[in-house]
Protein backbone atom coordinates (compact mmCIF):
# COMPACT_ATOMS: atom_id res chain seq x y z
CA UNK A 1 0.00 0.00 0.00
CA UNK A 2 1.20 3.48 -0.87
CA UNK A 3 1.53 5.69 2.19
CA UNK A 4 3.05 8.98 3.28
CA UNK A 5 6.20 7.23 4.43
CA UNK A 6 8.24 10.38 4.81
CA UNK A 7 10.37 12.00 7.45
CA UNK A 8 10.43 15.76 7.87
CA UNK A 9 13.65 17.72 8.29
CA UNK A 10 13.81 21.48 8.74
CA UNK A 11 15.25 24.49 10.52
CA UNK A 12 12.26 26.74 11.31
CA UNK A 13 12.77 28.54 8.01
CA UNK A 14 11.79 25.79 5.59
CA UNK A 15 11.40 22.02 5.55
CA UNK A 16 11.89 18.98 3.33
CA UNK A 17 10.29 15.56 3.14
CA UNK A 18 12.58 12.54 2.73
CA UNK A 19 11.06 9.21 1.68
CA UNK A 20 11.82 5.95 3.49
CA UNK A 21 14.11 5.08 0.55
CA UNK A 22 16.11 8.29 1.02
CA UNK A 23 14.60 10.47 -1.73
CA UNK A 24 13.91 14.16 -1.12
CA UNK A 25 10.49 14.49 -2.79
CA UNK A 26 9.35 17.83 -1.38
CA UNK A 27 11.23 21.00 -0.48
CA UNK A 28 10.49 24.67 -0.93
CA UNK A 29 13.33 27.20 -0.74
CA UNK A 30 14.18 29.64 0.67
CA UNK A 31 11.06 29.63 2.87
CA UNK A 32 8.24 27.20 3.72
CA UNK A 33 5.84 28.91 1.31
CA UNK A 34 8.29 29.48 -1.55
CA UNK A 35 7.87 27.60 -4.85
CA UNK A 36 9.09 24.02 -4.70
CA UNK A 37 12.62 22.96 -5.67
CA UNK A 38 11.75 19.27 -5.32
CA UNK A 39 8.09 18.46 -5.98
CA UNK A 40 7.90 14.77 -6.89
CA UNK A 41 5.31 14.46 -4.13
CA UNK A 42 2.83 16.31 -6.37
CA UNK A 43 3.95 14.92 -9.72
CA UNK A 44 6.12 11.81 -9.90
CA UNK A 45 7.09 12.54 -13.51
CA UNK A 46 8.02 16.23 -13.67
CA UNK A 47 8.03 17.35 -10.01
CA UNK A 48 11.75 16.86 -9.30
CA UNK A 49 13.61 14.94 -6.57
CA UNK A 50 17.01 14.14 -5.08
CA UNK A 51 17.29 10.35 -4.86
CA UNK A 52 19.94 8.04 -3.41
CA UNK A 53 19.75 4.82 -5.46
CA UNK A 54 21.19 1.40 -4.58
CA UNK A 55 20.76 -2.01 -6.20
CA UNK A 56 18.33 -4.67 -5.00
CA UNK A 57 20.92 -6.37 -2.77
CA UNK A 58 20.62 -3.48 -0.28
CA UNK A 59 18.08 -3.15 2.49
CA UNK A 60 17.04 0.33 3.58
CA UNK A 61 16.12 1.32 7.14
CA UNK A 62 15.24 4.76 8.46
CA UNK A 63 15.03 6.41 11.86
CA UNK A 64 15.49 9.76 13.55
CA UNK A 65 18.53 10.38 15.70
CA UNK A 66 16.88 10.35 19.12
CA UNK A 67 15.52 13.71 20.31
CA UNK A 68 16.57 15.51 17.13
CA UNK A 69 15.21 16.42 13.69
CA UNK A 70 18.13 14.63 11.99
CA UNK A 71 16.95 11.76 9.79
CA UNK A 72 19.22 8.72 9.31
CA UNK A 73 18.75 6.34 6.38
CA UNK A 74 20.86 3.16 6.48
CA UNK A 75 21.71 1.35 3.24
CA UNK A 76 23.25 -2.12 3.72
CA UNK A 77 23.85 -5.32 1.76
CA UNK A 78 25.29 -7.06 4.81
CA UNK A 79 28.94 -6.55 3.96
CA UNK A 80 28.84 -2.97 2.65
CA UNK A 81 26.86 -0.23 4.37
CA UNK A 82 26.54 3.53 4.67
CA UNK A 83 24.20 6.00 6.33
CA UNK A 84 22.82 9.28 5.00
CA UNK A 85 22.25 11.90 7.67
CA UNK A 86 19.69 14.39 6.34
CA UNK A 87 19.17 17.72 8.09
CA UNK A 88 18.78 21.45 7.59
CA UNK A 89 21.37 23.30 9.69
CA UNK A 90 20.13 25.14 12.77
CA UNK A 91 22.24 26.21 15.72
CA UNK A 92 22.95 29.18 17.92
CA UNK A 93 25.49 31.69 16.62
CA UNK A 94 28.25 32.99 18.87
CA UNK A 95 26.92 36.54 18.68
CA UNK A 96 23.33 35.48 19.45
CA UNK A 97 20.49 34.43 17.17
CA UNK A 98 20.38 31.28 15.07
CA UNK A 99 22.16 30.07 11.97
CA UNK A 100 19.38 28.59 9.82
CA UNK A 101 20.25 28.95 6.13
CA UNK A 102 17.96 27.77 3.30
CA UNK A 103 19.90 24.60 2.64
CA UNK A 104 19.91 20.83 3.09
CA UNK A 105 22.94 18.77 4.07
CA UNK A 106 23.09 15.07 3.21
CA UNK A 107 26.07 13.73 5.14
CA UNK A 108 27.19 10.30 3.88
CA UNK A 109 28.77 8.22 6.65
CA UNK A 110 30.68 5.05 5.75
CA UNK A 111 29.79 2.14 8.02
CA UNK A 112 31.46 -0.90 6.45
CA UNK A 113 33.04 -2.20 3.26
CA UNK A 114 32.89 -0.25 0.01
CA UNK A 115 29.21 0.40 -0.66
CA UNK A 116 28.07 1.81 -3.98
CA UNK A 117 25.21 4.11 -4.90
CA UNK A 118 23.98 6.42 -7.61
CA UNK A 119 22.34 9.83 -7.37
CA UNK A 120 19.30 11.06 -9.28
CA UNK A 121 19.58 14.82 -8.76
CA UNK A 122 16.72 16.56 -10.55
CA UNK A 123 15.69 19.91 -9.03
CA UNK A 124 12.66 21.42 -10.78
CA UNK A 125 12.39 25.05 -9.76
CA UNK A 126 9.21 27.15 -9.55
CA UNK A 127 6.86 24.21 -8.94
CA UNK A 128 8.34 22.58 -12.09
CA UNK A 129 6.85 25.29 -14.29
CA UNK A 130 9.09 25.24 -17.35
CA UNK A 131 12.49 23.61 -17.67
CA UNK A 132 15.29 23.58 -15.10
CA UNK A 133 18.78 23.05 -16.52
CA UNK A 134 21.85 22.08 -14.51
CA UNK A 135 25.43 23.08 -15.30
CA UNK A 136 28.71 21.87 -13.81
CA UNK A 137 30.85 24.73 -12.49
CA UNK A 138 34.27 24.46 -10.82
CA UNK A 139 32.85 24.57 -7.28
CA UNK A 140 29.25 23.39 -7.64
CA UNK A 141 26.40 22.25 -9.87
CA UNK A 142 24.15 25.22 -10.67
CA UNK A 143 20.52 24.64 -11.62
CA UNK A 144 18.60 27.46 -13.31
CA UNK A 145 14.96 27.97 -14.23
CA UNK A 146 14.94 28.55 -17.98
CA UNK A 147 11.71 30.47 -18.34
CA UNK A 148 9.40 32.48 -16.16
CA UNK A 149 10.58 33.57 -12.74
CA UNK A 150 14.37 33.62 -12.29
CA UNK A 151 15.50 31.01 -9.78
CA UNK A 152 18.70 29.11 -9.04
CA UNK A 153 19.84 26.41 -6.64
CA UNK A 154 23.37 25.14 -6.01
CA UNK A 155 24.65 21.64 -5.21
CA UNK A 156 28.02 21.32 -3.46
CA UNK A 157 29.49 17.86 -2.99
CA UNK A 158 32.64 15.92 -2.14
CA UNK A 159 31.80 13.47 -4.95
CA UNK A 160 32.64 13.71 -8.65
CA UNK A 161 30.18 16.30 -9.98
CA UNK A 162 30.02 14.82 -13.49
CA UNK A 163 29.21 11.36 -12.12
CA UNK A 164 26.64 12.87 -9.74
CA UNK A 165 24.82 14.72 -12.50
CA UNK A 166 25.02 11.79 -14.93
CA UNK A 167 23.69 9.36 -12.31
CA UNK A 168 26.78 7.17 -12.52
CA UNK A 169 27.90 4.79 -9.78
CA UNK A 170 29.75 6.26 -6.79
CA UNK A 171 31.82 4.23 -4.30
CA UNK A 172 31.90 5.20 -0.62
CA UNK A 173 35.46 4.86 0.64
CA UNK A 174 35.19 7.56 3.30
CA UNK A 175 32.63 10.05 4.64
CA UNK A 176 31.31 12.58 2.13
CA UNK A 177 28.51 15.10 1.70
CA UNK A 178 25.97 16.81 -0.53
CA UNK A 179 24.78 20.34 0.25
CA UNK A 180 21.80 21.86 -1.58
CA UNK A 181 21.89 25.64 -1.12
CA UNK A 182 19.48 28.31 -2.26
CA UNK A 183 22.29 30.89 -2.13
CA UNK A 184 25.76 30.52 -3.59
CA UNK A 185 28.17 29.94 -0.71
CA UNK A 186 30.88 32.52 -0.03
CA UNK A 187 32.99 30.02 1.90
CA UNK A 188 33.20 26.67 0.17
CA UNK A 189 31.68 23.73 2.06
CA UNK A 190 33.73 20.61 2.82
CA UNK A 191 33.23 17.24 4.46
CA UNK A 192 34.67 18.43 7.83
CA UNK A 193 32.51 21.60 7.72
CA UNK A 194 29.41 19.57 6.93
CA UNK A 195 30.20 17.23 9.83
CA UNK A 196 30.61 20.26 12.11
CA UNK A 197 27.19 21.55 10.96
CA UNK A 198 25.79 18.10 11.79
CA UNK A 199 27.25 18.17 15.31
CA UNK A 200 26.08 21.73 15.97
CA UNK A 201 22.59 20.95 14.68
CA UNK A 202 22.48 17.78 16.78
CA UNK A 203 23.41 19.74 19.91
CA UNK A 204 20.77 22.37 19.13
CA UNK A 205 18.02 19.76 18.95
CA UNK A 206 19.25 17.85 22.01
CA UNK A 207 19.20 21.07 24.02
CA UNK A 208 15.75 21.97 22.72
CA UNK A 209 14.34 18.51 23.46
CA UNK A 210 15.87 18.53 26.93
CA UNK A 211 13.38 21.27 27.89
CA UNK A 212 10.48 18.89 27.21
CA UNK A 213 9.57 17.14 30.48
CA UNK A 214 9.83 13.36 30.74
CA UNK A 215 6.43 11.71 31.01
CA UNK A 216 5.36 8.49 32.69
CA UNK A 217 3.72 7.19 29.51
CA UNK A 218 4.23 7.71 25.77
CA UNK A 219 7.34 9.81 26.28
CA UNK A 220 8.84 9.01 22.86
CA UNK A 221 5.61 9.89 21.07
CA UNK A 222 5.37 13.20 22.94
CA UNK A 223 9.00 14.05 22.13
CA UNK A 224 8.66 13.28 18.40
CA UNK A 225 5.42 15.21 18.15
CA UNK A 226 6.93 18.20 19.97
CA UNK A 227 9.89 18.29 17.57
CA UNK A 228 7.48 18.06 14.64
CA UNK A 229 5.51 21.05 15.94
CA UNK A 230 8.75 22.98 16.37
CA UNK A 231 9.67 22.17 12.75
CA UNK A 232 6.38 23.77 11.67
CA UNK A 233 7.19 27.07 13.41
CA UNK A 234 8.64 29.97 11.41
CA UNK A 235 11.29 31.74 13.45
CA UNK A 236 11.39 34.95 11.46
CA UNK A 237 7.82 36.02 12.30
CA UNK A 238 6.64 33.61 15.01
CA UNK A 239 3.97 32.06 12.76
CA UNK A 240 3.10 28.37 13.07
CA UNK A 241 2.16 26.43 9.92
CA UNK A 242 -0.74 23.99 9.70
CA UNK A 243 1.46 21.59 7.68
CA UNK A 244 4.57 21.60 5.46
CA UNK A 245 2.78 20.70 2.22
CA UNK A 246 0.10 21.73 -0.22
CA UNK A 247 -2.57 19.73 -2.03
CA UNK A 248 -2.12 16.28 -0.53
CA UNK A 249 -5.69 14.97 -0.95
CA UNK A 250 -8.04 14.12 1.90
CA UNK A 251 -9.26 11.29 -0.35
CA UNK A 252 -7.37 9.89 -3.36
CA UNK A 253 -8.84 11.14 -6.63
CA UNK A 254 -11.09 13.75 -5.04
CA UNK A 255 -10.79 17.53 -4.98
CA UNK A 256 -10.36 18.35 -1.27
CA UNK A 257 -6.76 19.45 -1.83
CA UNK A 258 -5.63 22.61 -0.05
CA UNK A 259 -2.47 24.60 0.61
CA UNK A 260 -1.64 24.32 4.32
CA UNK A 261 1.62 26.30 4.34
CA UNK A 262 -0.04 29.16 6.20
CA UNK A 263 -0.74 30.22 9.75
CA UNK A 264 -4.32 29.49 10.84
CA UNK A 265 -5.02 31.40 14.04
CA UNK A 266 -6.96 28.41 15.39
CA UNK A 267 -4.40 25.70 14.64
CA UNK A 268 -1.43 27.82 15.66
CA UNK A 269 -3.00 28.94 18.94
CA UNK A 270 -3.81 25.33 19.83
CA UNK A 271 -0.21 24.37 19.03
CA UNK A 272 1.17 27.16 21.18
CA UNK A 273 -1.02 26.16 24.12
CA UNK A 274 0.44 22.64 24.02
CA UNK A 275 4.03 23.75 23.36
CA UNK A 276 3.84 26.16 26.30
CA UNK A 277 2.61 23.27 28.46
CA UNK A 278 5.79 21.44 27.45
CA UNK A 279 7.93 24.35 28.63
CA UNK A 280 8.96 25.84 25.27
CA UNK A 281 8.34 29.48 26.09
CA UNK A 282 10.25 31.10 23.23
CA UNK A 283 7.94 29.61 20.60
CA UNK A 284 4.95 31.02 22.50
CA UNK A 285 6.51 34.46 22.90
CA UNK A 286 7.34 34.64 19.19
CA UNK A 287 3.79 33.65 18.26
CA UNK A 288 2.20 36.30 20.47
CA UNK A 289 4.55 38.86 18.89
CA UNK A 290 3.25 37.63 15.49
CA UNK A 291 -0.32 38.24 16.69
CA UNK A 292 0.54 41.73 17.93
CA UNK A 293 2.20 42.53 14.60
CA UNK A 294 -0.81 41.48 12.50
CA UNK A 295 -3.34 43.47 14.57
CA UNK A 296 -2.15 47.08 14.25
CA UNK A 297 -5.68 48.49 14.55
CA UNK A 298 -7.71 48.06 17.75
CA UNK A 299 -10.95 47.59 15.82
CA UNK A 300 -9.51 45.29 13.15
CA UNK A 301 -11.15 41.89 12.91
CA UNK A 302 -8.85 38.89 12.76
CA UNK A 303 -8.65 36.88 9.58
CA UNK A 304 -8.84 33.13 10.15
CA UNK A 305 -5.39 32.73 8.60
CA UNK A 306 -2.35 34.68 7.42
CA UNK A 307 0.76 34.12 5.39
CA UNK A 308 3.80 33.14 7.42
CA UNK A 309 5.13 36.72 7.19
CA UNK A 310 1.72 38.12 8.17
CA UNK A 311 0.42 38.48 4.59
CA UNK A 312 -3.32 39.08 4.53
CA UNK A 313 -4.11 38.28 0.89
CA UNK A 314 -3.66 34.58 0.08
CA UNK A 315 -5.00 34.35 -3.47
CA UNK A 316 -5.81 30.76 -4.42
CA UNK A 317 -4.43 29.48 -7.75
CA UNK A 318 -4.37 26.09 -9.43
CA UNK A 319 -1.17 24.67 -10.94
CA UNK A 320 -2.70 22.84 -13.87
CA UNK A 321 0.62 21.46 -15.17
CA UNK A 322 1.01 19.22 -12.10
CA UNK A 323 -1.00 15.99 -12.03
CA UNK A 324 -1.21 15.92 -8.22
CA UNK A 325 -0.43 13.28 -5.61
CA UNK A 326 -1.54 9.98 -7.18
CA UNK A 327 -3.35 11.96 -9.90
CA UNK A 328 -5.48 13.84 -7.37
CA UNK A 329 -6.02 17.21 -9.00
CA UNK A 330 -6.07 20.11 -8.56
CA UNK A 331 -2.79 21.26 -7.06
CA UNK A 332 -3.49 24.55 -5.31
CA UNK A 333 -1.27 27.31 -3.98
CA UNK A 334 -2.76 30.04 -1.83
CA UNK A 335 -6.01 29.49 0.07
CA UNK A 336 -9.34 31.24 -0.54
CA UNK A 337 -10.48 30.35 2.99
CA UNK A 338 -8.65 33.48 4.23
CA UNK A 339 -11.79 35.43 3.28
CA UNK A 340 -14.07 33.37 5.52
CA UNK A 341 -15.57 34.52 8.81
CA UNK A 342 -15.10 32.06 11.66
CA UNK A 343 -16.13 33.30 15.08
CA UNK A 344 -14.27 30.60 17.03
CA UNK A 345 -10.80 32.05 16.44
CA UNK A 346 -11.21 34.78 19.08
CA UNK A 347 -11.83 32.30 21.89
CA UNK A 348 -8.92 30.08 20.89
CA UNK A 349 -6.54 33.06 20.73
CA UNK A 350 -7.88 34.44 24.01
CA UNK A 351 -7.24 31.04 25.63
CA UNK A 352 -3.53 31.29 24.70
CA UNK A 353 -3.23 34.91 25.85
CA UNK A 354 -4.79 33.95 29.19
CA UNK A 355 -2.46 30.96 29.55
CA UNK A 356 0.54 33.18 28.82
CA UNK A 357 -0.52 35.80 31.38
CA UNK A 358 -1.25 33.15 34.03
CA UNK A 359 2.22 31.70 33.52
CA UNK A 360 4.18 34.95 33.26
CA UNK A 361 1.96 37.54 34.93
CA UNK A 362 4.88 39.26 36.67
CA UNK A 363 7.25 39.04 33.73
CA UNK A 364 5.13 39.29 30.62
CA UNK A 365 6.50 40.83 27.48
CA UNK A 366 4.04 43.02 25.57
CA UNK A 367 1.57 42.90 28.46
CA UNK A 368 -0.04 46.22 27.55
CA UNK A 369 -0.44 45.20 23.91
CA UNK A 370 -2.01 41.89 24.99
CA UNK A 371 -4.45 43.75 27.26
CA UNK A 372 -5.38 46.00 24.32
CA UNK A 373 -5.95 42.92 22.15
CA UNK A 374 -8.04 41.36 24.94
CA UNK A 375 -10.34 44.40 25.06
CA UNK A 376 -10.52 44.41 21.27
CA UNK A 377 -11.49 40.73 21.17
CA UNK A 378 -14.27 41.25 23.71
CA UNK A 379 -15.60 44.18 21.68
CA UNK A 380 -15.60 42.15 18.44
CA UNK A 381 -17.20 39.10 20.10
CA UNK A 382 -19.88 41.28 21.66
CA UNK A 383 -20.74 42.56 18.17
CA UNK A 384 -20.57 39.23 16.30
CA UNK A 385 -21.37 36.28 18.58
CA UNK A 386 -25.05 36.20 17.55
CA UNK A 387 -24.13 36.00 13.88
CA UNK A 388 -23.74 32.74 11.91
CA UNK A 389 -20.34 31.83 10.43
CA UNK A 390 -18.48 29.17 8.37
CA UNK A 391 -17.43 27.16 11.40
CA UNK A 392 -14.26 25.26 12.27
CA UNK A 393 -14.52 23.04 9.17
CA UNK A 394 -14.68 26.02 6.79
CA UNK A 395 -17.89 25.13 4.99
CA UNK A 396 -17.85 27.06 1.76
CA UNK A 397 -21.67 27.13 1.57
CA UNK A 398 -24.12 29.06 3.77
CA UNK A 399 -23.29 30.38 7.24
CA UNK A 400 -24.79 28.64 10.27
CA UNK A 401 -24.93 29.03 14.04
CA UNK A 402 -22.25 26.43 14.76
CA UNK A 403 -22.11 25.15 18.34
CA UNK A 404 -18.30 25.13 18.40
CA UNK A 405 -18.17 28.79 17.33
CA UNK A 406 -20.60 29.77 20.10
CA UNK A 407 -18.61 27.79 22.68
CA UNK A 408 -15.45 29.62 21.66
CA UNK A 409 -17.22 32.99 21.83
CA UNK A 410 -18.06 32.07 25.43
CA UNK A 411 -14.42 31.01 25.91
CA UNK A 412 -13.27 34.43 24.69
CA UNK A 413 -15.31 36.16 27.42
CA UNK A 414 -14.38 33.61 30.09
CA UNK A 415 -10.64 34.01 29.45
CA UNK A 416 -10.86 37.79 29.05
CA UNK A 417 -12.46 37.96 32.50
CA UNK A 418 -9.60 35.84 33.92
CA UNK A 419 -7.08 38.19 32.29
CA UNK A 420 -8.89 41.21 33.73
CA UNK A 421 -8.67 39.64 37.21
CA UNK A 422 -4.94 38.90 36.77
CA UNK A 423 -4.34 42.53 35.77
CA UNK A 424 -6.60 43.95 38.50
CA UNK A 425 -9.17 45.42 36.09
CA UNK A 426 -12.18 44.84 38.33
CA UNK A 427 -14.50 47.18 36.40
CA UNK A 428 -14.02 45.09 33.23
CA UNK A 429 -14.83 41.89 35.12
CA UNK A 430 -18.14 43.40 36.24
CA UNK A 431 -18.85 44.72 32.74
CA UNK A 432 -18.08 41.45 30.91
CA UNK A 433 -19.61 38.83 33.24
CA UNK A 434 -23.23 39.39 32.09
CA UNK A 435 -22.23 38.79 28.44
CA UNK A 436 -20.37 35.61 29.39
CA UNK A 437 -23.51 34.34 31.13
CA UNK A 438 -25.74 35.35 28.20
CA UNK A 439 -23.65 33.38 25.69
CA UNK A 440 -23.51 30.32 27.96
CA UNK A 441 -27.29 30.33 28.40
CA UNK A 442 -27.73 30.68 24.63
CA UNK A 443 -25.57 27.57 24.06
CA UNK A 444 -27.33 25.61 26.80
CA UNK A 445 -30.76 26.36 25.33
CA UNK A 446 -30.07 26.16 21.59
CA UNK A 447 -27.16 23.76 20.99
CA UNK A 448 -28.78 20.83 22.81
CA UNK A 449 -31.10 18.64 20.75
CA UNK A 450 -33.39 16.66 23.00
CA UNK A 451 -34.45 14.28 20.22
CA UNK A 452 -30.82 13.39 19.38
CA UNK A 453 -29.78 13.49 23.03
CA UNK A 454 -26.63 15.51 22.32
CA UNK A 455 -25.13 18.88 21.60
CA UNK A 456 -25.27 19.00 17.81
CA UNK A 457 -23.25 20.64 15.04
CA UNK A 458 -25.33 23.80 14.85
CA UNK A 459 -28.45 25.32 16.35
CA UNK A 460 -31.57 23.43 15.26
CA UNK A 461 -29.51 20.70 13.57
CA UNK A 462 -29.77 16.95 14.11
CA UNK A 463 -26.23 16.39 12.80
CA UNK A 464 -23.42 15.45 15.17
CA UNK A 465 -19.97 16.99 14.96
CA UNK A 466 -16.70 15.92 16.60
CA UNK A 467 -15.83 19.53 17.50
CA UNK A 468 -18.50 19.58 20.25
CA UNK A 469 -16.26 17.14 22.15
CA UNK A 470 -14.08 20.19 22.95
CA UNK A 471 -16.83 21.82 25.05
CA UNK A 472 -15.39 20.21 28.17
CA UNK A 473 -11.77 20.95 27.27
CA UNK A 474 -12.54 24.69 27.10
CA UNK A 475 -14.48 24.58 30.38
CA UNK A 476 -17.92 25.28 28.95
CA UNK A 477 -19.31 22.08 30.49
CA UNK A 478 -18.11 19.73 33.19
CA UNK A 479 -16.92 16.21 32.28
CA UNK A 480 -19.51 14.77 34.66
CA UNK A 481 -22.33 16.84 33.17
CA UNK A 482 -25.02 14.39 32.01
CA UNK A 483 -25.45 16.24 28.72
CA UNK A 484 -21.75 16.01 27.92
CA UNK A 485 -21.56 12.30 28.73
CA UNK A 486 -24.59 11.69 26.49
CA UNK A 487 -22.98 13.75 23.73
CA UNK A 488 -19.78 11.68 23.87
CA UNK A 489 -21.79 8.47 23.54
CA UNK A 490 -23.93 9.89 20.73
CA UNK A 491 -20.80 10.95 18.84
CA UNK A 492 -19.44 7.44 19.26
CA UNK A 493 -22.62 5.86 17.88
CA UNK A 494 -22.93 8.18 14.90
CA UNK A 495 -19.42 9.23 13.93
CA UNK A 496 -17.15 6.33 14.93
CA UNK A 497 -16.22 3.77 12.28
CA UNK A 498 -13.58 1.07 12.79
CA UNK A 499 -11.98 3.01 15.63
CA UNK A 500 -11.76 6.27 13.67
CA UNK A 501 -14.03 9.32 13.67
CA UNK A 502 -15.74 11.34 10.99
CA UNK A 503 -15.62 15.10 11.56
CA UNK A 504 -19.33 15.02 10.66
CA UNK A 505 -21.41 12.88 8.28
CA UNK A 506 -23.76 15.43 6.77
CA UNK A 507 -22.78 16.41 3.25
CA UNK A 508 -20.61 19.49 2.84
CA UNK A 509 -19.68 21.43 -0.31
CA UNK A 510 -18.00 18.29 -1.75
CA UNK A 511 -20.34 15.51 -0.59
CA UNK A 512 -20.06 13.20 2.42
CA UNK A 513 -16.50 12.96 3.80
CA UNK A 514 -14.95 9.54 3.09
CA UNK A 515 -11.82 9.74 5.26
CA UNK A 516 -11.28 10.26 8.97
CA UNK A 517 -9.92 13.57 10.25
CA UNK A 518 -7.20 12.31 12.61
CA UNK A 519 -7.48 15.05 15.23
CA UNK A 520 -11.15 14.11 15.82
CA UNK A 521 -10.21 10.62 16.99
CA UNK A 522 -7.69 12.12 19.41
CA UNK A 523 -10.43 14.49 20.68
CA UNK A 524 -12.71 11.51 21.22
CA UNK A 525 -9.99 9.64 23.13
CA UNK A 526 -9.56 12.68 25.37
CA UNK A 527 -13.30 12.90 25.95
CA UNK A 528 -13.37 9.22 26.97
CA UNK A 529 -10.54 9.85 29.46
CA UNK A 530 -12.46 12.79 30.91
CA UNK A 531 -15.73 10.87 31.40
CA UNK A 532 -13.85 8.02 33.08
CA UNK A 533 -13.76 5.42 30.28
CA UNK A 534 -9.99 5.08 30.32
CA UNK A 535 -9.72 1.44 29.28
CA UNK A 536 -11.62 2.05 26.07
CA UNK A 537 -9.71 5.32 25.56
CA UNK A 538 -6.32 3.61 25.88
CA UNK A 539 -7.22 0.80 23.49
CA UNK A 540 -8.39 3.34 20.93
CA UNK A 541 -5.34 5.57 21.45
CA UNK A 542 -2.83 2.77 21.02
CA UNK A 543 -4.58 1.52 17.91
CA UNK A 544 -4.50 5.07 16.52
CA UNK A 545 -0.77 5.38 17.29
CA UNK A 546 -0.20 2.20 15.25
CA UNK A 547 -1.55 3.99 12.18
CA UNK A 548 1.29 6.54 12.14
CA UNK A 549 4.00 6.09 9.55
CA UNK A 550 7.29 4.31 10.26
CA UNK A 551 8.65 7.40 12.04
CA UNK A 552 5.62 8.12 14.23
CA UNK A 553 4.32 10.94 12.03
CA UNK A 554 0.70 11.72 11.15
CA UNK A 555 -0.93 13.61 8.32
CA UNK A 556 -4.35 15.26 8.45
CA UNK A 557 -6.50 12.24 7.60
CA UNK A 558 -6.69 8.44 7.66
CA UNK A 559 -8.53 6.22 5.21
CA UNK A 560 -11.26 4.33 7.09
CA UNK A 561 -10.63 1.07 5.26
CA UNK A 562 -6.88 0.87 4.61
CA UNK A 563 -5.70 3.22 7.41
CA UNK A 564 -3.27 4.88 4.99
CA UNK A 565 -2.27 8.47 5.76
CA UNK A 566 -4.00 11.13 3.66
CA UNK A 567 -4.06 14.92 3.55
CA UNK A 568 -1.29 17.42 4.20
CA UNK A 569 1.75 16.23 6.12
CA UNK A 570 2.92 16.33 8.81
CA UNK A 571 -0.15 17.93 10.33
CA UNK A 572 0.21 20.20 13.37
CA UNK A 573 -3.39 19.54 14.47
CA UNK A 574 -2.82 15.78 14.66
CA UNK A 575 0.41 16.04 16.64
CA UNK A 576 -0.81 18.61 19.15
CA UNK A 577 -3.85 16.44 19.90
CA UNK A 578 -1.61 13.36 20.22
CA UNK A 579 0.44 15.23 22.84
CA UNK A 580 -2.69 16.28 24.77
CA UNK A 581 -3.94 12.68 24.91
CA UNK A 582 -0.54 11.31 25.89
CA UNK A 583 -0.13 13.89 28.67
CA UNK A 584 -3.61 13.11 30.03
CA UNK A 585 -2.85 9.38 30.10
CA UNK A 586 0.54 10.04 31.66
CA UNK A 587 -0.96 12.18 34.43
CA UNK A 588 -3.55 9.52 35.24
CA UNK A 589 -0.86 6.80 35.23
CA UNK A 590 1.33 8.90 37.54
CA UNK A 591 -1.59 9.50 39.92
CA UNK A 592 -2.28 5.76 40.04
CA UNK A 593 1.37 4.98 40.81
CA UNK A 594 1.34 7.52 43.63
CA UNK A 595 -1.83 5.96 45.10
CA UNK A 596 -0.33 2.48 44.76
CA UNK A 597 2.88 3.52 46.52
CA UNK A 598 0.84 5.06 49.34
CA UNK A 599 -1.09 1.79 49.77
CA UNK A 600 2.14 -0.28 49.96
Amino acid sequence: MENLDYGIIGNCRSAALVSKKGSIDWCCLPEFDSPSVFGKLLDDEIGGSFEILVDDSYTIEQRYKANTAILITLFSDGENSFEVYDFMPRYRKEGGGYYAPPEIIRYVMLRSGKPKFRVNYRPKLNYAQGETESYIKPDFIASLAKNGRFETVFLYTSYDKEKVLAGEELTVTKDGYFLVAYNEKIFLPSTPKSYLDFERTKVYWLNWSNKTPNYQSYNDEISRSAITLKLLSYDKSGAVLAAATTSLPETIGEVRNWDYRFCWIRDASMVIKVVLQLGHENVARRYLKFIIDIIPDKAEKLQIMYGIDGEKKLTELELEHLKGYENSKPVRIGNAAYLQKQNDIYGILMDVICQQLEKFSTDIENGEELWTITKGIVWIVSQTWKEPDKGIWEFRTEDRHFTFSKVLCWTALNRAIKVARILGKKHKVEKWEPLEEEIWNDIYQNAWNEEVGAYTQSYGSKHLDASVLLMEAYGCVDAKDERFVKTVHAVERELCKDGLLYRYKNEDDFGEPSSSFTVCTFWFVNALIKIGERKKAREMFEKLLSYSNHLGLFSEDLDFETKRLLGNFPQAYSHLALIECAINFSRKDSEEKIWESMRD
